[in-house]
């Protein structure tokens, strides 16, 4: 299974950008997919995602705040809608899938596929 990320671009402070990401599979059963970014000189981190049942979780209020992850799940797609970007935000984004509902979903690794991830860069 391959994943595909979409979307990423310069942006400024305030701005908004939509990321995508589509599995080559749409037939295997995918329990979450989700979003994890990395900064330069840091760790990956969690960003959010969205199981099968329409759950949904984000890394922190201030990202649900901003954020919003959405999910379809005949499709095996998830996006990422980001309004008021801040220059914080600005990484590498990666879409991830999980396969086991039993896993600990912000950890990167009980994720079984990843994209190649997109630059996001947000000026100020």
């Amino acid at each position: 299974v391959q994943l595909q990320a979409s979307g990423g671009g310069l942006v400024q402070a305030g701005g908004s950008l939509r990321l995508s990401c589509a599995a080559s599979e749409r037939t295997i059963s995918i329990y979450a997919m989700g979003w994890f970014r990395q900064a330069p000189g840091k760790e990956r981190e969690f960003v959010a995602v969205a199981r099968r049942n329409g759950g949904v979780v984000y890394r922190s209020d201030s990202v649900k705040a901003r954020f919003m992850i959405t999910r379809d799940g005949a499709k095996n797609t998830v996006s990422l809608q980001m309004n008021s970007l801040k220059p914080e935000d600005t990484a590498v984004y990666y879409c991830a899938a999980m396969l086991n509902s039993y896993a600990q979903e912000s950890r990167s690794s009980e994720y079984a596929y990843w994209g190649q991830g997109t630059l996001v860069t947000v000026s100020s």
